[in-house]
């Protein structure tokens, strides 16, 4: 396998850099951590770190905080985290601890969570600007109380901050951007997640349980070092397909069946976001390959015209165009081209969005700058990464279409990287052709 396994230290530290360059002289920042969630009495979810947090620390401890603070002559990072405790250790697990935070980390200083309320009612004395997530409901809070400490001690002189700023639209523009190094982690967790579909293929069968499919995927994860699914995997056979957030994965594969699969791994936090459609026998029926091809092509012609200046508005015209085009020639759409383009007409078929943002989040952070027509219409610029998912989807109970197309739901979903020239696919691994598909399930 190519690439590498996790960012360096030093990723971390520049992602920090870059949010320090965006405050205010004479500021500071809180970005909190993530907490454990209750499955059910007394266990917990898989801990999933606060993905702004992490940007930012690479630090995978429930409960911290971190702080940065500006003044004209430091920028210092500050952790809050929880102590070492022999006990709680021995049954929850090994902390890093202050003194090695501060060590492997590079913060400035560590402190236990105990120290937080009197340290940062200091450090909040005598600045002008207090950056947070304003949609983080229980930071809010907490920054209010500090506030309200400090502005009860004026009489003794202390003075609080008076101007507060939304930190997620400066974080969200960082993240939008990857560096190399999140771009070669991106890639490798692509390859990873491409031969976890390529086994998928392989294995698939009439009688099987969808299940026993996401069990396969799962497994090439967790092989190739992707500990986690970067979401909910979707096994949807048949007319399942056409539940797009299908995540029951509890029938059984029928012979005829497309069995549709969106299914993408985390590395290091860093998620991929990959759709394939394949026959559950290995052989394409004809109305499936037309639909298929249709699919294929829209996505082909898509990214073949994504580079720098681009946007979501003018690809999403691109497969509007092809995507109606191909659904008048099949007979599945009627009327005059140029109206049913005009119209959109194909959205009844093709009913979500084209793409997304990719990065720590799947739905990644970053404005989409729609305007009043809700057009999307932010130019891509080298770094960022998105998705492009076209897809067809014909329910079963969908009686206005002939029969052939019932219950057929097909995407076909790509990761791509925009670079300074065009773009970069890191799905290639992943087969997409009829043939390909047609050919290794052969095997």
């Amino acid at each position: 396998l190519p690439g590498i396994a996790k960012l360096p230290m030093s990723e971390f530290d520049k992602h920090r850099k870059n949010f320090f360059a965006k405050m205010t002289d004479n500021s500071i920042a809180f970005f909190p951590a993530a907490s454990e969630v209750t499955r059910s009495n007394d266990t917990e979810f898989s801990f999933c770190q606060n993905k702004n947090f992490y940007y930012l620390t690479g630090f995978n401890e429930p409960d911290a905080l971190l702080v940065l603070i500006k003044r004209a002559a430091q920028e210092q990072a500050v952790l809050f985290s929880l102590p070492k405790d022999k006990s709680h250790e021995i049954w929850h697990g090994r902390r890093i601890g202050q003194e090695k935070a501060c060590q492997e980390f590079g913060f400035d200083q560590c402190f236990t969570l105990d120290e937080k309320d009197d340290l940062i009612s200091q450090y909040l004395n005598g600045l002008s600007q207090v950056y947070f997530a304003f949609d983080e409901e229980q930071l809010s809070q907490q920054v209010f109380a500090y506030l309200a400490q400090v502005r009860a001690k004026a009489r003794q002189g202390m003075k609080v901050p008076t101007q507060l700023v939304d930190a997620s639209p400066i974080i969200d523009n960082l993240r939008l951007i990857k560096s190399s190094n999140e771009i070669e982690l991106m890639r490798q967790v692509n390859f990873i997640s491409g031969l976890a579909h390529q086994r998928a293929m392989q294995k698939a069968q009439s009688g099987l349980f969808e299940y026993q499919i996401e069990n396969e995927i799962m497994h090439e994860f967790t092989r190739h070092g992707a500990r986690y699914a970067a979401y909910a995997t979707i096994v949807a056979g048949g007319d399942n397909a056409n539940i797009l957030h299908y995540t029951d994965n509890n029938e059984s594969l029928n012979d005829n069946d497309l069995l549709l699969i969106d299914a993408g791994g985390e590395l290091s936090g860093y998620a991929a976001d990959i759709t394939r459609t394949f026959p559950v026998n290995g052989r394409f029926s004809t109305a499936q390959k037309a639909l298929y091809q249709l699919v294929l092509d829209a996505k082909t012609q898509v990214i073949s015209a994504i580079k720098p200046g681009v946007t979501f508005y003018e690809l999403n015209e691109i497969a509007n165009k092809h995507l109606t085009k191909g659904l008048l020639d099949l007979g599945v759409l009627s009327g005059d081209l140029t109206e049913l383009v005009k119209d959109k007409a194909c959205k009844k078929y093709f009913i979500h969005g084209l793409g997304h943002w990719l990065g720590l989040d799947v739905h990644d952070v970053g404005d989409y700058q729609c305007n009043d027509e809700k057009q999307q219409c932010r130019e891509f610029v080298p770094g960022m990464v998105l998705t492009i998912e076209p897809g067809l989807y014909m329910p079963l109970d969908d009686m206005d279409i002939a029969e052939q197309w019932r219950g057929i739901g097909i995407r076909i979903e790509d990761n791509i990287v925009v670079t300074s020239n065009g773009c970069e696919n890191l799905t290639a691994n992943c087969p997409e052709t009829i043939s390909d598909i047609e050919a290794l399930m052969a095997r």
